[in-house]
C-alpha cells in the first residue's frame, strides 16, 4: 500500500527506500491524535525504518506519548527499526516520568537537515 501524497501542517512524510522519516509538528493532544494515527499505523505496517521527529511539537500530552508509544512497539514488534528525534526537554522530562524511555528510545539530534530549517 502506498500512501497518496497529501499537505498536511501537522505530519511531514519523506521516504528513500524502506526508510521512512515522520516530522510532527503542533499540539499533540487527543485531536491530533485521532488525525495522525492511521497515517502512522500505515507507515508503521510499511516501513523498514521509521524516525519519528518530535522536534516541532509545541505540546505532547498522554494521549500522545500513547501514540507515539504504540508506534515504537508495533515497529519492533514486526522486525523494523524504530527512531524518535526530541530535541525538547519538557518532553524529554515527561518521557522519563511515565518510564517510556526504554520503549520510545529518544534521541537528540538525527541524521540529516533539521525539519525546523535552522
Amino acid at each position: 500500500m502506498q500512501l497518496i501524497p497529501r499537505h498536511d501542517p501537522h505530519l511531514d512524510i519523506r521516504r528513500t527506500g524502506g526508510r521512512t522519516v515522520a516530522a510532527l509538528c503542533g499540539e499533540l493532544d487527543l485531536v491530533l491524535v485521532r488525525h495522525l494515527r492511521p497515517e502512522l499505523d500505515a507507515l508503521v505496517r510499511e516501513s523498514e525504518e521509521l524516525t519519528v521527529d518530535i522536534r516541532r511539537l509545541t505540546f505532547c500530552d498522554a494521549t500522545g506519548l500513547g501514540l507515539l508509544a504504540h508506534c515504537a512497539g508495533r515497529t519492533r514488534a514486526r522486525g523494523a527499526r524504530w527512531r524518535l528525534v526530541c530535541d525538547q526537554p519538557w518532553i524529554l522530562r515527561l518521557i522519563r516520568l511515565t518510564d517510556l524511555g526504554d520503549l520510545l528510545r529518544p534521541e537528540a539530534a538525527p541524521e540529516g537537515p533539521d525539519p525546523r530549517g535552522t
